[in-house]
Formats: C-alpha cells, structure tokens, sequence
C-alpha cells in the first residue's frame, strides 16, 4: 500500500503513535534525528519543521543555519524496539530544504534524487542490492572481543549471535524491508544480512535503517555491533558488495540474450564506467581511513581494477545468467564498505555509470584468473590497475574528478573534501602502537 499524508495520519491515530521521529543524515552518513508529537504532523507534511542545521556535519554556517526537514510519507514505518506501555513510535526520512522552500544542497538525500531523475531522462531506473557485512562484539571499548570463532556459512549451535541475527531480521520485516538471506562471514563474530533489492533511493534509506536496527538489537542483548571496516588485524574486513540494475520500464537494461556474456552495450558501458573512474569515487564509497586497512591483497576485498564473472579479485562481478532469469542481470561492485554514505555513494556509482553510457565506453575483456596470484609485471602487461592504497592517495583522485562533483554537488563535494583531508592529517600525525614497538627499541 502507498504511503501517504493521509494514511500516516491515520495509522498515527489509529495505532497510538506518541512521538514520530524525522530522519536524515549528515554529509559522512552519520543518522541525525529529532521528534515532533502527532499534533505537529500537518504542519510537518505542509510545510516541514525548521531546526539549526549550523551543527550538522557538512551542512549550513552559522550565519546561514536554518534549515526545514519535510519528511517522506512514503518512508513512514513504526519502530519496532520502542513500544513502550502501549504507546508506539514511528519515523520518517526528511528531505532538507531551505527557509524558501527549495531543496538545501547539502541533503545528501537530494544529491541521489538529482542523480536518480539523470537516470529517468535517459529512461531508466536505478535499482540496488548491497551486501551488508558487520562484526559482533562484546563492547565498544578496548581490543575488540568477539562472540564466535564460525567461519564462513558455518552454523554456530545455539550462539549468541544467531539470536542476534533472528531479532534483527524480524525487527527489519516489521519495517517493511525484506531480507533474502542472512549468514555468518568469513572472519569470526562476522555476519551479513542480505536485502532484497530495490530502487537507489529506497535502498538507501533500508541501509541507514538497517544499520541502526543491527546496533539496536545488539544493544539491546548487552553487545556492540560495528559497521567499522576493519577492526580484526588478520582477518577480512567488512564490505558493502552493492549489485545493481538498470530497468527500463520492465525490462532489465544490462541483458542482452545474444551477447556471450549476457550483457548489452548499456550494461557493458555502465560497467566500464565503474572500472574507469573507481579511483575517483573510491574515497565516496569507501570514506574512512580504515577502509584502506580493509582494501589490501589477500584478504578477498577487491583492489584490482578489472572485471569478471566468477572471479572475486576482480572489482567488478557480474553473476553468471541462468536461464529464464534475465531480470536478475546485474553488476556488482565490490570494494564499498558499509560505513559509508550510501546516499553519495549510490550516486557516485551511479553517475559513473551513467557516464559510461553516455560517452559509449567500451567494456575490456573480462580477468577469470586469480588477480591476486599474478605479479607486478602481468597486471602491468594486462592493464590491470589498482585501487588507491590509502585514504590520502584517494583524496587526490576524488578532488579533481568531474564526475564525484556532479554526483554530490559543488556544496556536498567541497564539504567532503574538506572533511576528509582533516581526517587524513588527523591520522598521519598519530604515533601508534605499531611504530613504538617496531622502531622504539632499535632506532
């Protein structure tokens, strides 16, 4: 069923809904809220609610700070662990604007939207499909603890974390959001929870709920829950896989019955305009400093720029077609990591993409051989590239990329920039503890 202002109000009325929070995030991804009571709802939806947006990250100085969140009926769900003594809390997502009405550039909401209606005047619809992976821990302080030593798939009897995963699935159902599977990952105390796909911008507001609703149920059980890319030394680090689609009308625009890979000229060209600017929108879509402790050989996360069908070292994979299932053509995108803002980088990929298409690139012959196992001469002969190998090395890709400053914006784009240089100097001033034991003794 639809969702709009008059069904919000009401199930608002009918289910005893108390406090409804609006939500949107910040530049970084960061999930910002604040309530309003039932009362304010219309004035909510007619004209939105004003707040100081001089301290949300990436938005508005303080001489320019007001700000108005509307929220989205079509994102009203209730919140399923805040039922308390009979009275129920529900949220929406808001779309930001400015005092006049129009939207504020800073929304990374809205730099998806103006990517998403780039997509429909060329006829298409974006969908998505990311992959979600996370660590269990027993707290949020000292070296990390973990709950299980299972391993991929493995079946851990009676643990904690099942539990953990059981709870946080039916609380993403009552929401609204289906799942498709959920399985426990390589590393220990690692897991994933697998979202049926759906449109970029739906996907993105599941992924902010998704990843509230880990934390909260992990909360709730006395643990912590981490979208942090790389927190175990040794072990594989936490990807956010994202598979997507271009339809037009109901057909699937990547497939192509005739191609021996499955795939026509648009989704070829889409693809190799992911392959040819990932170093630019390598620091959207994998933001943080740890991400690059997460982007290394060896560990299954993908750092070489090639593509392929059956081969996981490549950054690129496009599941092999089965018969009669040409909706599901698709590519994947492997090196995003889950503690991004998958807002920016939804369209970041998407606006590389879509440049491919326009500008008819042309898609090189697949990698099938294990990228990981070859040295440096082969990739070099063969053409195959690398990602950026730190956060600092990506930052010089993305701040001269055309494309990255189309998909967020001027605004977003210089905040981001500006964010992620600090944190880069912030980092590489630190002395850790590596350093000291390493160098301490002998230097």
């Amino acid at each position: 069923m639809e969702k709009n202002k008059e069904y919000v109000l009401k199930e608002v009325k009918d289910k005893n809904i108390r406090f409804i929070r609006l939500w949107f995030t910040d530049v970084l991804g960061m999930l910002k809220s604040f309530s309003i009571s039932p009362e304010e709802l219309d004035l909510a939806f007619s004209e939105g609610m004003g707040f100081d947006g001089s301290s949300i990250q990436g938005f508005a100085r303080i001489e320019e700070s007001d700000m108005i969140a509307k929220p989205d009926p079509g994102t009203f769900s209730l919140i399923p662990w805040r039922e308390n003594r009979g009275m129920n809390v529900a949220r929406m997502f808001c779309d930001i604007l400015n005092p006049d009405g129009t939207p504020y550039e800073g929304d990374p909401r809205y730099a998806l939207k103006r990517q998403l209606s780039k997509a429909a005047e060329m006829g298409f619809k974006f969908y998505t499909g990311p992959e979600l992976e996370y660590f269990y821990f027993k707290s949020d302080t000292g070296a990390p603890q973990i709950l299980d030593r299972g391993g991929y798939f493995d079946q851990t009897p009676l643990n904690v974390d099942s539990d953990l995963r059981r709870d946080t699935i039916l609380d993403l159902e009552s929401m609204g959001i289906k799942v498709e599977y959920s399985h426990h990952e390589v590393a220990p105390s690692q897991h994933e929870i697998d979202l049926r796909y759906s449109d970029g911008l739906t996907m993105a507001d599941y992924a902010m709920t998704y990843r509230l609703i880990v934390k909260e149920v992990a909360a709730k059980h006395g643990y912590y829950a981490t979208f942090m890319p790389k927190p175990l030394f040794g072990q594989n680090g936490s990807g956010m896989h994202v598979h997507q689609s271009l339809f037009k009308g109901d057909e699937n625009a990547f497939f192509d019955e005739n191609d021996k890979y499955y795939l026509s000229a648009i989704g070829k060209s889409y693809i190799a305009g992911l392959l040819r600017h990932a170093k630019e929108i390598c620091c959207v879509v994998a933001q943080w400093v740890n991400s690059y402790k997460r982007l290394v050989p060896g560990y299954e996360a993908p750092v070489y720029i090639s593509w392929a069908r059956r081969n996981r070292s490549a950054l690129v994979r496009v599941p092999m077609y089965r018969p009669g299932k040409s909706q599901a053509t698709r590519m994947e995108f492997r090196c995003p990591d889950p503690a991004c803002n998958p807002y920016l980088a939804f369209s970041a990929m998407l606006t590389a993409g879509l440049k491919g298409i326009r500008e008819g690139y042309t898609l090189p012959d697949p990698i099938e051989e294990d990228i990981f196992e070859m040295g440096v001469a082969e990739r070099a002969a063969r053409g195959i590239d690398s990602l950026p190998g730190s956060l600092g090395e990506a930052i010089t890709y993305t701040e001269k990329s055309e494309v990255v400053r189309e998909a967020l914006g001027d605004h977003i784009f210089n905040k981001f920039i500006q964010n992620k240089k600090i944190e880069w100097d912030l980092y590489r001033v630190q002395v850790s503890d590596y350093e000291l034991e390493k160098y301490l003794p002998i230097l």
